[in-house]
């Protein structure tokens, strides 16, 4: 949760402006509300270069498309670098309520009642990210009332991958092009990874056997998708690896990922979100350095529980969370995510490694607890709850820890 240091006389909420109901479970997995970023005319004629209209065809009565407007990943990139954001603890968790102003419905709606929730991480290259946007994702498709998902995930590694990938792609699809239809034809001559994604039938047997993104990763972007789904394992997310699941090459790089509705029984399942990391987009902006940047798009309708309701005020953390090795960092999410069922608001730095970078992202916080769990706590399933001005610290069972922070809270606020 990344909002204002708690300072003498600050009350036991922190006001927000660019909240709604939905959004407080963002909040809780450490996102910031904020306003979201207008599209100038630099952006879309940026945008150009790299496509024209990006989306995942969701094939329903609605004919929905899930927008991946790269523009609005141009803005983003824009403003991060505008309001100096690399100066801020790393990574930044952003959520937007809103659509980006000024985006083209080319691709997507952007209006009427089908609405959008985005969630992005920026400076942060490791796989929790992903995780964190996934069941942060799922968790607020669930009060939509989406209760039976699964992610769609696949790789199309970084950009040695990429090339290696591509590459091969072309040279099969150039073998194949007199067995394929003039439709298909035309795609390859636009893009190779599109005609991968064809559902024409007449394709369905050469894309089956066409070479697929996973077979030329680089053991980095390997490791990546493997630790990805060790969480996704870890939080009992279901998932399988889609290999026609490919995003745009000119500016996607590693994981892309959809949540889809299984509820239904047709051919084609219901896509609630889409997802992907887009490490190189600032390079190709001629920006001087990379920013690790991932982020996700929902379908929110929020006619349930008034869910696009504005939020004026959440919680104030009584409490940070350090996360000493892989094993407490794949019990992380899950324990937030008890945590957050009643109602108690943690400061957050998963994304960070060591302890003296995590003990420095929080101590700004200022918190009177801390929760800390190491690889003997996950082993013992326990966490270690210490009080910073007695440094007395009390060992609880992670099924006692909502009870026990919820008591914890209670005696702050009684203060």
């Amino acid at each position: 949760m990344n909002n204002k240091n708690k300072s003498k006389g600050d009350s036991k909420y922190i006001i927000q402006n660019h909240l709604d109901k939905i959004g407080e479970i963002a909040v809780y997995y450490g996102f910031m509300p904020v306003k979201s970023p207008s599209i100038t005319k630099e952006d879309i004629d940026a945008a150009k270069d790299v496509m024209e209209g990006d989306y995942v065809d969701d094939e329903t009565e609605d004919h929905v498309r899930l927008p991946l407007h790269v523009e609005e990943k141009i803005s983003l990139i824009r403003m991060y670098h505008e309001q100096n954001m690399h100066a801020m603890q790393q990574p930044v968790m952003l959520y937007f309520k809103d659509p980006c102003k000024g985006v083209s419905t080319a691709g997507g709606h952007r209006s009427g009642h089908h609405r959008y929730a985005d969630m992005e991480i920026l400076g942060s290259s490791g796989p929790i990210a992903e995780a964190t946007l996934i069941q942060a994702a799922r968790t607020m498709l669930a009060e939509e009332g989406y209760v039976s998902t699964t992610v769609e995930i696949n790789s199309i590694g970084d950009r040695d991958s990429i090339a290696r990938f591509s590459r091969e792609l072309t040279a099969y699809y150039r073998k194949q092009i007199n067995d394929m239809p003039a439709a298909c034809r035309e795609l390859f001559k636009k893009d190779p990874f599109e005609l991968l994604a064809c559902r024409d039938k007449e394709c369905a047997e050469l894309n089956a056997k066409a070479p697929k993104a996973l077979d030329f990763l680089t053991e980095t972007s390997r490791r990546h998708l493997e630790e990805t789904l060790e969480y996704l394992e870890a939080l009992k997310i279901p998932y399988s690896v889609n290999n026609g699941l490919l995003g745009n090459r000119k500016y996607c790089t590693e994981t892309v990922f959809t949540i889809i509705d299984t509820s239904s029984s047709g051919k084609y399942h219901r896509v609630l979100s889409v997802g992907v990391r887009y490490n190189s987009l600032a390079k190709r902006l001629s920006m001087k350095r990379d920013i690790q940047g991932v982020g996700i798009s929902l379908l929110i309708k929020g006619g349930k529980n008034n869910l696009r309701k504005t939020v004026a005020k959440t919680k104030r953390p009584v409490a940070s969370f350090i996360q000493l090795s892989l094993e407490s960092k794949l019990l992380s999410l899950d324990i937030i995510e008890k945590l957050r069922l009643a109602k108690i608001p943690l400061y957050l730095s998963l994304a960070k490694d060591r302890l003296g970078a995590q003990v420095s992202c929080i101590e700004r916080y200022n918190t009177p607890y801390l929760i800390v769990m190491g690889k003997k706590e996950a082993m013992d399933r326990t966490a270690v709850v210490r009080r910073n001005d007695t440094h007395s610290q009390d060992i609880v069972p992670l099924d006692d820890l909502p009870k026990y922070m919820k008591k914890v809270e209670a005696l702050v606020w009684k203060k």
